[in-house]
């Protein structure tokens, strides 16, 4: 159960769902170091993407081109993050991830969520994409390549640092500041989440973090719930606002942050 509804949620915001189960993995577990927990939502966010991103596309909401570019950037910090790990004392671990959620929702909050006509991107590297769904809507929007392609690179350490996918921040960076209409951005965020959830898992394998032991298990049977709940999350997500999207995520980690918080701080 609590698979399906980290899946679901994950894919309906496009954050993957490790920024929800990686917290109640911290809360359930308060013994287990912060490398184990990382590994378990890593491989959980995997399966959970692949199954989102195969719903997106059937959607036809994925924006492909730029995903590619997208995956290429993440590779660099995605090893580098689940490497670093591995140094983070829990206690700290806890507190990173309590500001880093506050930060993300409390922006989401307070921005500006006009959502007028925006000034086309100009200048070196601009790329133009326009993507039709099979609803009939289309999206036509521009940014600069080489700025997507650096902030998957933090984006991916930051994911595989965490444990979290790299969603909650993706994607409101790429509706913000790469201009992309947010229910292309949640859609490709998934897409690009699958391959950078699996980098970082890779590595953890070949540490020799996650192995054919309990943690094994209880990722296995959490990725097994979070399948279908993708699939859930996916049709919600064409049925809302971008806005409302974005406010329940906004919502959901100022909630994780507050607790995670005063667990840091030992209350």
């Amino acid at each position: 159960m609590l698979g399906f509804a980290v899946g679901a949620f994950g894919t309906l915001v496009g954050a993957g769902g490790g920024f929800v189960l990686v917290p109640i993995l911290l809360l359930v577990y308060p013994d287990k170091d912060p490398e184990t927990i990382t590994a378990i939502s890593l491989l959980v966010v995997c399966a959970n993407a692949a199954s989102g991103s195969v719903a997106y596309g059937l959607q036809g909401r994925i924006d492909y081109r730029s995903g590619w570019w997208f995956i290429l950037g993440t590779f660099p910090g995605a090893v580098a993050g689940a490497i670093v790990v591995g140094f983070v004392p829990r206690r700290l671990f806890d507190a990173i991830f309590a500001v880093l959620l506050a930060g993300v929702g409390g922006y989401l909050l307070v921005r500006n969520q006009h959502q007028g006509i925006v000034e086309p991107v100009r200048g070196r590297g601009v790329v133009r994409r326009m993507v039709r769904d099979r609803h009939g809507n289309t999206y036509v929007y521009s940014y600069q390549l080489w700025k997507g392609v650096a902030i998957s690179t933090g984006v991916g350490f930051v994911s595989s640092l965490l444990g979290i996918g790299g969603g909650i921040i993706h994607v409101p960076i790429m509706a913000t500041v790469l201009h992309f209409p947010v229910h292309i951005a949640a859609a490709t965020s998934h897409f690009v989440l699958a391959f950078m959830a699996a980098e970082g898992t890779a590595v953890h394998v070949v540490q020799g973090v996650i192995g054919w032991d309990r943690s094994l298990a209880q990722a296995v049977l959490l990725g097994l719930g979070a399948i279908p709940g993708a699939q859930v999350g996916a049709r919600l997500a064409h049925r809302l606002h971008g806005g409302v999207i974005l406010r329940a995520l906004a919502g959901a980690l100022l909630l994780v942050a507050l607790r995670l918080g005063l667990k840091a701080a030992g209350v």
